[in-house]
């Protein structure tokens, strides 16, 4: 008899990083599953297509009948011997499909004849996502959290990383919150990103209750995914702590990730064409901010970036890192601060505010 898996052990399964078979169709996982979860169809795209349209047309039995029909001799053979190759490859694995019917159990019983058992979620993929999701709202609900503020290219992000209940976002978002924050490679879906982000609030909420978390001050938007509402609210309501850095320090930072980490993104994704690519990429991120700018503001800094991107040197691009933090993003910083004033409970240098950070975090543990 197959195990079934309810909604009070789906903690334990996101706490283990535990695997999953995931049988819905490659368009389906697309839109967004679970980290460790390997999409294996009992029923194709085009296959689950067809039975739709069947189901539509002559019923429930008959669509069953077509789906047998479609899968079965080599072709179901084959998907249950690769079902049975990843379950025994992984410590833990369950099994799930939308909504934990007629797919998820099938595979099982396949799986089981073929003497591999693995125990299937109840409800599926959709119960599993209302489960994190419900995560996501207790925590932004219910738990105390600090925003790390301060202006473009203060190392906010590795101080959030330094914090043993600090949230990075932008590491689940894939993209640095800026303009010019685009990664080489593609970002989540937003349901990853959602997905991604509950898992990590679940395990750290789970092994330091009690303390405070530690998010980045962001907007809404962090390139193409978007916080959770409930959590941004809230975000929007913490006490903010700012990180004053010198502006020499932030035009080094800036330097070193859209240009050099960038460039060797760009190295690793195709290293033929790795210089184009990041020369694209830096003057499409211009432009997106073009009229936000302004003509001549644009077309000076459009002016140094090519320069520097001709002669490669550092100073070069220094030269516009600093025109577009003096001219763009610091008073652009100041205008968002003056809303936020009231919430402003320290600032401090990187030392000090990580500092004031972790005694904050020691007083409100144990």
């Amino acid at each position: 008899m197959t195990q079934l898996i309810r909604a009070d052990q789906f903690k334990r399964l996101f706490l283990d990083g535990t695997s999953f078979i995931d049988v819905r169709a490659d368009v389906e996982f697309i839109k967004g599953a679970f980290p460790g979860a390997r999409n294996l169809p009992i029923l194709t795209t085009g296959e689950r297509a067809r039975v739709g349209t069947v189901y539509k047309q002559e019923g429930r039995d008959a669509a069953v009948d077509l789906g047998h029909k479609l899968v079965g001799g080599d072709v179901k053979a084959a998907r249950v011997a690769a079902w049975c190759e990843f379950a025994r490859a992984q410590r833990s694995t369950h099994l799930y499909c939308w909504r934990g019917g007629m797919r998820s159990n099938l595979a099982a019983e396949w799986m089981a004849e073929a003497g591999c058992e693995v125990p299937v979620i109840e409800g599926g993929y959709k119960a599993l996502r209302g489960y994190l999701m419900s995560v996501t709202e207790n925590v932004a609900g219910s738990r105390g959290m600090v925003v790390i503020g301060g202006q473009t290219g203060a190392a906010k992000t590795p101080l959030v990383q330094e914090l043993a209940t600090g949230i990075d976002l932008e590491h689940h978002a894939h993209h640095r919150g800026s303009s010019f924050g685009r990664h080489a490679t593609e970002p989540p879906s937003q349901v990853d990103f959602e997905h991604r982000l509950a898992i990590d609030l679940l395990t750290v909420t789970e092994h330091q209750p009690g303390v405070d978390l530690f998010f980045e001050d962001e907007s809404h938007s962090i390139g193409a995914v978007s916080l959770p509402a409930e959590l941004f609210r809230s975000m929007r309501k913490a006490p903010l702590v700012i990180v004053e850095m010198p502006l020499a320090f932030r035009i080094e930072r800036i330097y070193q990730e859209y240009v050099l980490e960038l460039g060797r993104e760009y190295q690793a994704l195709d290293p033929q064409n790795s210089e184009r690519m990041l020369q694209q990429h830096l003057l499409d991120s211009l432009g997106r901010i073009k009229k936000r700018l302004g003509l001549q503001h644009y077309a000076e800094l459009d002016k140094l970036m090519r320069l520097a991107l001709r002669s490669g040197e550092q100073s070069a691009h220094e030269a516009w890192i600093n025109h577009l933090l003096c001219d763009y993003y610091d008073p652009m910083y100041e205008y968002q601060l003056s809303r936020s004033e009231s919430r402003v409970v320290y600032r401090g240098d990187y030392t000090a505010v990580l500092g004031w950070c972790r005694d904050r975090a020691s007083l409100f543990s144990g």
